[in-house]
């Protein structure tokens, strides 16, 4: 696809967040299939993000060794420090092939929808394809807010996935990021609905359905903020 090929992710200000697999700054026409050394590589960081985050749930992050982390995925303390600078890096655990998969499925989104609707189903097939990435979301939510020494990674990780979103959507939309506020404010606001999305969902044991959380979410950006209650009310004038 032609606009993906000129999608500009313009690499990390963050120190520490990553690891040196950066985004590259052209998206390839055809994003090609891992090869299994980099599937494997792939499964090591997310085994030992998982590892990290359940360990600091059940112990506490200041608990959780490096020795612990590493041993619960299997691999070496040497290894864990080819992916991860810190354990609190390893908790957040944000991965950069995941960020550029949200970018290319928001590019990949029909050309004529709309930009608020675009968010809303790229939010909704990642949860549909990828449960398990709604359960690591809430449980990092959760620990960010027990334990606000995570809350600057946190912060650094949730910039990045807006900036690479924010220049897919100024692609689709054919404007610079740099001198049109609509595609920031589309994507924040979008960004912000999922994670208050998630924290409903926790918040209530996960016992309600989180597609109609973010419907809601979506919906009330869609009616420009104005309450559920007084919209029902101006439509019987």
């Amino acid at each position: 696809m032609a606009r993906r090929a000129s999608l500009h992710l313009a690499e990390t200000c963050v120190p520490c967040i990553f690891v040196s697999d950066t985004l590259t700054e052209h998206a390839p026409e055809h994003t090609p299939e891992l090869g299994r050394r980099e599937r494997k590589k792939l499964e090591t960081r997310r085994a030992l993000a998982s590892a990290a985050r359940h360990l600091a749930a059940t112990r506490g992050p200041d608990q959780a060794t490096i020795e612990d982390i590493a041993e619960a995925a299997d691999v070496s303390v040497r290894t864990f420090f080819n992916y991860f600078s810190s354990k609190e890096e390893a908790i957040i655990g944000w991965d950069t092939a995941g960020q550029t998969e949200v970018a290319t499925k928001l590019l990949d989104r029909p050309a004529g929808e709309p930009p608020l609707l675009a968010m809303r189903n790229v939010v909704h097939e990642m949860i549909q394809n990828a449960p398990e990435w709604a359960d690591e979301r809430a449980l990092r939510h959760r620990l960010v807010r027990e334990h606000p020494s995570l809350l600057p990674r946190h912060l650094a990780a949730h910039y990045e996935l807006e900036r690479s979103l924010l220049h897919a959507m100024a692609q689709r939309l054919g404007v610079d990021p740099e001198d049109d506020l609509y595609p920031a404010v589309v994507v924040s606001t979008s960004v912000h609905a999922m994670r208050l999305a998630l924290g409903w969902w926790e918040a209530k044991g996960r016992k309600v359905s989180l597609p109609e959380l973010l419907d809601e979410a979506f919906d009330t950006l869609e009616r420009g903020l104005v309450p559920l209650s007084s919209s029902k009310k101006a439509a019987k004038k």
